[in-house]
């Protein structure tokens, strides 16, 4: 009898002492990969803006992939923010008004990247089913009002992270940074506001695009099994896009599946709180990481792209350590310089 009593009081404990444990695990792992994504991240697409936005000749593509990486950016930029938070145990130190912008951050780079990921897919179904309509109409004007567009849709979209997000200071001075969906109203209003960004985030940040952008990569394959000189001329572009769209979606799926399995309220136990409290810190760096990605994907799979990246950044550095020469040479050189560079731009493919 006193066997059991006692291994009734020890078992909960010890159960308890094993989850915490794990969880100082998960933190610590939470970190490292917020730390990786913040470097890998702000130095790649760091890169890829600067070389799309700066010595590529623009193209409608390059419009594309340049939204796709400032939104990453943007996210990786903030990413300290984070590290920050969950190496301190949870306690944010930077204020309301940070943590509005943070969540606020986070969410404009979903809906951005996941937007600008189904306008290129449309866009290369378009190219591909009506060729001669996408070579009249297609432009860089164009691709700028729709990439606004984009931006403004994104920014509506993550809009409640901003009005909802909120801080709350403990009697220990840990200050939390969560979203407060009740603010001065009942419990149940806050509970609704909660169960509908949910689902409006899910349906419009993962369903819709993902459904027209299978539907518009199942168009494409379709007509390129059909014309076989347009398949080869489009295999490059065509397997990078696929990449990257791929890569977004094995990085948010599981995220979107733990936000889904935590609205449904009438299952929740300590072992669903348990599930939960390990799942969603894996997911959400695994999501996370995906904000590094891209710029990996366009070195390894774009030889163009890296042949760009290799030059221009050997120009910056022969620029820096150049010495005194005399005004012919360097004449001859930059003329040689400046053919090279020509011909490396028209054969760039992204």
């Amino acid at each position: 009898m006193c066997c059991n009593l006692r291994i009734s009081i020890i078992s909960p404990l010890f159960i308890w002492l094993v989850i915490f444990t794990r969880m100082e695990k998960i933190h610590i792992m939470s970190v490292i990969v917020y730390c990786l994504a913040f470097v890998l991240g702000v130095l790649g697409n760091g890169v890829v803006i600067w070389v799309t936005g700066f010595k590529m000749k623009k193209t409608v593509n390059t419009v594309w992939f340049l939204n796709l990486a400032v939104a990453d950016f943007l996210f990786t930029a903030f990413l300290p923010l984070t590290v920050t938070y969950t190496a301190m145990g949870f306690h944010w130190p930077f204020g309301n008004f940070m943590c509005k912008v943070n969540s606020t951050i986070t969410s404009l780079n979903i809906f951005a990247s996941v937007y600008i990921l189904v306008v290129i897919s449309v866009d290369r179904c378009v190219s591909v089913v009506w060729p001669v309509w996408a070579q009249n109409h297609r432009n860089i004007r164009k691709a700028s009002y729709v990439s606004l567009g984009v931006w403004v849709l994104a920014l509506t979209l993550s809009a409640p992270y901003f009005v909802f997000r909120d801080t709350l200071t403990y009697s220990d001075d840990t200050t939390l940074c969560f979203t407060n969906f009740a603010l001065s109203d009942d419990h149940e209003t806050g509970q609704f506001r909660y169960q509908a960004v949910a689902i409006t985030n899910f349906l419009l940040g993962f369903v819709v695009p993902f459904t027209v952008i299978v539907s518009c990569y199942t168009v494409i394959i379709h007509r390129l099994r059909r014309n076989r000189t347009l398949a080869s001329k489009s295999s490059r572009p065509f397997k990078i896009i696929a990449a990257v769209i791929t890569t977004f979606f094995l990085c948010w799926v599981p995220f979107h599946i733990m936000r889904l399995i935590e609205l449904d309220h009438h299952t929740r136990s300590k072992t669903f709180g348990y599930v939960l409290s390990i799942g969603l810190p894996i997911t959400i760096s695994f999501a996370f990481l995906n904000s590094c990605l891209n710029p990996l994907l366009y070195v390894f799979m774009g030889q163009d792209f890296k042949g760009i990246v290799r030059k221009s950044i050997l120009n910056i550095l022969e620029t820096a350590f150049q010495e005194e020469v005399s005004h012919s040479y360097t004449r001859t050189n930059l003329t040689v310089t400046s053919r090279s560079k020509d011909k490396s731009v028209s054969d760039v493919q992204v």
